[in-house]
């Protein structure tokens, strides 16, 4: 191991090769994290935070994740070292063709078999069809490590915890309360301490986030820039309160300070077993910012990030020791845009309004198949026709799509289109390579469109919460830097992009266990 600063030498680092396998491994998963931020704004990082993980870490700078990722199908990637299309995992929500609604994928049915905790909201990993990393560590040990998960996203917390983990806790977005679900039962004291003692509810209105530094000190700001300073409350007033504040940097302290009481109230990582704590952290633009320029903003979201990894690395210093311990911090997509650039820059837009689509979709086939409700509806790019109807009318459902696809692909704002059966088939442009990889069939509609690059997707019931706009499409594969820590893990810089599943057979191997059950893809050598 290299020399590291002397503030951190000061929390008691020690040097040497490791002889036993962590004791602690600590995951992180980041929101929108973006490694030329992490450049721009290094000199303005405290110790012990990012330039810890710069100095002591190996740093993987494009771990790419294809097209159409979402935050959720990410996660999913990190965790299982698989692809959407085999996780179960494909993204937030999901279509229920019985009920034409959509559901947030980890999101139990009406009888579902777990209940809510601290909430009315019923959630399971059931979703998700593999085992992730987490599973195979608390396996490794014949269920005597911990497990354990934090984020400000049910999604995500379940995702990090797991089928096997001990527990999965996230914020709610009615009173604030870390809640769970019934599937985990080893819950921590420290969450109903947190919950009871000290609510969230209670001290929302204090929370205001404002900038942390002084603005002149903030880069690359224009000078009008540095004359207002932002300012964001939470108020009693606002009715999307608890979901302002999950979405806003100020959760990722909430976040570190429940994770550094689970640190100290539960010995992690000092029991002779390997035990892990997962975390989710955002820092992805602001959407309910009244500035469209959110770069002040965003930086500050960095910053706070900075000071959040900085505690939280010293309260594993001063429990099993940052030499016993194996810490990953993943970015992953940010969700796809609301905001449209400003009419003024005269960028080629338009709208496409799904709704609108399945009724000229319909039209055509009943002039072309007969009277009936052919089109089921409409889901994050997926056309879902009448599976029922098509047959009962004895209706060949490959040349039914080919028809509905051909049409579908004369609408305006509509750049490709393909059938389900060209998806299985590989009959896929080059530009949409990623898509069989990350189309499950389980979800899957019959038709799946590209939305031309600069068009807004409005009333589109798939975006369950978007700040009442619709969604920008935006072309290009996705992709973040991933940064390792841990015994023996070299500090290298690895600039050749590399797929987003090679994160968990690395740890994995670093770990010295068994892969995911689903991860085909051989690990890094980051030792």
């Amino acid at each position: 191991m290299i020399a590291i600063v002397a503030s951190i030498v000061s929390m008691g680092v020690t040097a040497g090769a490791a002889t036993t396998r962590p004791s602690l491994v600590v995951g992180i998963v980041v929101e929108g994290l973006n490694e030329d931020y992490i450049e721009l704004l290094k000199n303005r990082f405290g110790p012990g935070g990012f330039r810890l993980l710069m100095e002591r870490g190996a740093l993987l700078q494009n771990v790419e994740y294809g097209q159409g990722i979402d935050p959720t199908a990410a996660t999913a990637m990190v965790m299982t070292g698989t692809t959407p299309s085999v996780s179960g995992i494909t993204g937030a929500t999901v279509y229920d063709i019985d009920t034409k609604r959509t559901m947030p994928i980890m999101m139990g049915t009406p009888g579902s078999a777990y209940r809510g905790v601290n909430t009315t909201e019923s959630y399971s990993p059931d979703a998700l069809l593999v085992s992730t990393i987490s599973d195979e560590v608390r396996i490794s040990d014949e269920g005597l490590g911990y497990v354990y998960a934090i984020a400000p996203d049910a999604q995500t917390a379940i995702l990090l915890a797991s089928h096997a983990g001990n527990s999965g806790v996230w914020i709610n977005d009615i009173d604030g309360k870390w809640s769970t679900t019934s599937f985990y039962t080893a819950t921590p004291k420290a969450v109903s301490k947190r919950n009871y003692a000290m609510p969230l509810s209670m001290r929302l209105d204090t929370l205001t986030w404002r900038p942390s530094l002084p603005l002149e000190q903030y880069a690359d700001l224009p000078e009008h820039r540095k004359l207002y300073p932002f300012t964001n409350r939470f108020s009693h007033n606002e009715r999307d309160r608890y979901r302002m504040f999950k979405a806003s940097a100020t959760v990722n302290t909430e976040v570190t300070d429940l994770a550094i009481e689970y640190l100290t109230s539960t010995t992690m990582g000092q029991r002779g077993v390997t035990d892990m704590l997962n975390l989710g952290y955002t820092v992805t633009p602001y959407p309910y910012s009244r500035d469209a320029d959110n770069r002040i903003d965003t930086q500050d979201a960095y910053i706070k990030l900075d000071a959040s990894l900085r505690r939280l690395f010293e309260a594993i210093n001063a429990g099993p020791g940052l030499d016993n311990t194996l810490i990953f911090v993943a970015g992953i997509p940010s969700a796809p845009s609301a905001k449209r650039d400003d009419p003024r820059w005269n960028i080629p837009h338009g709208e496409f309004s799904p709704r609108k689509a399945i009724s000229l979709l319909n039209m055509y086939l009943i002039a072309t198949y007969g009277n009936g409700e052919w089109v089921n509806g409409y889901h994050a790019r997926h056309f879902f026709l009448n599976d029922k109807l098509i047959k009962e009318r004895n209706v060949d459902l490959e040349a039914i799509r080919g028809v509905a696809a051909s049409f579908i692909g004369r609408m305006s704002g509509i750049s490709r289109v393909y059938t389900i059966d060209d998806i299985i088939a590989g009959r896929i442009d080059d530009a949409d390579r990623s898509l069989r990889r990350n189309t499950s069939l389980a979800h899957a509609g019959d038709i799946v469109v590209t939305i031309a690059p600069g068009w807004e997707v409005v009333e589109d019931d798939s975006v369950i919460d978007n700040n009442g706009g619709g969604q920008v499409s935006r072309l290009g594969s996705r992709s973040c830097p991933v940064y390792v820590m841990g015994p023996d893990v070299k500090p290298v810089v690895i600039n050749t992009p590399v797929d987003a599943c090679i994160l968990a057979p690395t740890i994995a191997r670093i770990l010295r266990i068994r892969s995911p059950n689903a991860a085909a893809m051989s690990p890094l050598r980051l030792q």
